[in-house]
């Protein structure tokens, strides 16, 4: 039978599993972002058409996409090197100062002629009146992918867990999921998946995979439906998770649900639910980068998959409460255990 949530982990486990998140090495790999803020207030409507007229106060830039999951983990105290691709020009050099200052390794990352994908937000009065963005999807050449696999066989030996944070721009093909997880399963290596819903990407024998709601229905290839409460009693959802965990043959499928929490999955075990802690939304921008980064530094750390869940749950309902690209801290994610 399906069941709700039961007592939480005791505050000394909690702490001793944060604790140890500083002793993981973790490899990020995916599609690596610039996050552009544009700070500004509104005073006026244009007259040339009916839009604010936003008068700039400020920017800001953080590493964003699975750069942004290898910066929530060095937030977090781990040891992080990512993998990608960046352009030649201005914005990469930016977003690799920027990965640099965090402490983060970039030395597996691949730059080449495309452009580096940047996501602009113009905020004024604490919302987003629009975003712009500019990307290029090519997928890699055969002699990146060459480069890629050799990269990965250099830093795989070398780290404790392996985060894939695919956004859909093309650097995760089916043959760089295939290599990624059958060296992790070779090597015994902790493999958890953000996987992109408009990729027919398969993933097999991962140690966890975290689809949001939409992802895991058109993952499934099933209509999505509406959501219905109590979670546990959603049976669309349920078949679309037992769907994947077939497809994808995961340890662990853990379903972010929005304001609704999220559903764990694993072995023959009942399904699992655990509401939603956020007291407070603000903007969802990197939150699902949050829940993966800390689901992952958990089971390295020795975590169940169900007390993952829960600190990835945790977790992601403090960073929604923040404006911008954010991230949480160990003693934030202490908070509450205390």
């Amino acid at each position: 039978m399906p069941t709700e949530p039961g007592p939480p982990a005791g505050a000394s486990r909690i702490h001793k599993m944060v604790a140890a998140f500083a002793s993981q090495r973790v490899l990020v790999v995916g599609d690596l972002m610039l996050d552009e803020y544009i700070w500004g207030r509104v005073s006026r409507i244009s007259p040339e058409a009916p839009v604010p007229v936003v008068q700039v106060t400020g920017e800001s830039y953080y590493p964003g996409g699975a750069a942004n999951v290898a910066r929530n983990l060095r937030e977090l105290g781990a040891s992080v090197a990512v993998m990608g691709t960046v352009g030649n020009g201005a914005q990469g050099d930016r977003l690799l100062a920027l990965l640099g200052d965090c402490g983060i390794d970039t030395s597996a990352v691949l730059r080449n002629d495309s452009p580096t994908t940047v996501k602009s937000r113009i905020i004024a009065r604490n919302q987003q009146v629009v975003r712009v963005d500019r990307e290029s999807k090519a997928p890699l050449c055969e002699a990146e992918s060459v480069a890629a696999a050799s990269q990965l066989d250099r830093l795989f030996p070398e780290v404790d867990a392996v985060i894939v944070a695919d956004y859909g721009k093309g650097f995760v093909t089916q043959t760089l999921a295939d290599h990624i997880c059958g060296t992790a399963r070779r090597l015994g290596k902790i493999l958890t998946v953000d996987p992109h819903p408009h990729t027919s990407i398969v993933w097999r024998g991962a140690t966890a995979i975290k689809p949001n709601r939409a992802e895991a229905f058109l993952a499934a290839g099933l209509p999505p439906g509406d959501p219905v409460l109590p979670v546990l009693e959603d049976r669309a959802l349920l078949e679309a998770g037992r769907r994947l965990r077939r497809l994808w043959n995961a340890d662990s499928l853990l379903i972010t649900l929005g304001e609704h929490g999220m559903l764990l999955l694993e072995g023959d075990g009942a399904p699992h639910h655990t509401p939603t802690c956020a007291k407070d939304i603000f903007d969802v921008s990197g939150a699902g980068d949050t829940a993966i980064a800390v689901l992952t530094l958990a089971l390295a750390a020795g975590a169940t998959a169900v007390e993952a869940a829960e600190l990835a749950n945790r977790a992601s309902g403090i960073v929604v409460g923040k404006l911008g690209t954010a991230t949480v801290s160990a003693a934030e994610l202490l908070a509450g255990a205390a």
